[in-house]
């Protein structure tokens, strides 16, 4: 059995009781990729009505960020930027954009946060909606950045012949993105 801590309520806690927490948690932590990586396998073969599966189209936008160029971490981005269709049907960015929140630079986690509804423009008038929905946000300095993102990555990343890179290929950098968080109240506490 693992350590555990010995209280009833965190208020009776001990600074012993959390060296237990810490380090229990940094394990968990480190198992972070390997959760990921299985979740992100959960949308294998879930086509929901598209040309491809959910698995394919998050493969086909990293891979397309990839050959564009991009840094790691926005690939990953594109990588994970629909992994809440599983849990999150109906705000999935959202999901995403909070389990990339600790390792991505605020103008990446606006981006996958807000990307949705800027994909929006490419098809809200076929569903009663407003393609120019995005325009609430045009004053957000990641504006520009998210259209793109969604214009040259998310939009075409539908292509039943798009040869791509595989999630093995690309386990690696999700890796290393993880590694190191960036923005979590807890940073000191797990250093």
């Amino acid at each position: 059995m693992a350590n555990r801590a010995n209280f009833k309520s965190m208020s009776t806690s001990t600074a012993d009781d959390w060296k237990i927490i810490i380090g229990e948690q940094m394990k968990f932590i480190q198992k972070l990729p390997d959760r990921v990586l299985t979740h992100l396998r959960l949308l294998d073969g879930d086509y929901g009505g598209f040309p491809i599966d959910r698995l394919q189209h998050s493969l086909q936008t990293a891979t397309l960020a990839q050959h564009g160029g991009e840094n790691e971490e926005y690939i990953i981005c594109a990588l994970l930027h629909d992994i809440g269709d599983t849990l999150g049907s109906l705000n999935h960015p959202d999901v995403a954009a909070a389990i990339l929140k600790p390792f991505v630079s605020e103008a990446n986690h606006w981006m996958i946060q807000h990307h949705g509804i800027f994909q929006g423009y490419h098809f809200f008038e076929h569903i009663g909606l407003n393609p120019d929905m995005r325009e609430q946000f045009r004053e957000s300095p990641y504006f520009e950045r998210t259209a793109r993102f969604c214009e040259i990555y998310d939009n075409p990343a539908f292509d039943t012949d798009m040869k791509t890179l595989s999630l093995d290929e690309f386990e690696p950098m999700l890796r290393r993105v993880f590694a190191e968080p960036k923005n979590t109240i807890y940073r000191t506490a797990l250093e």
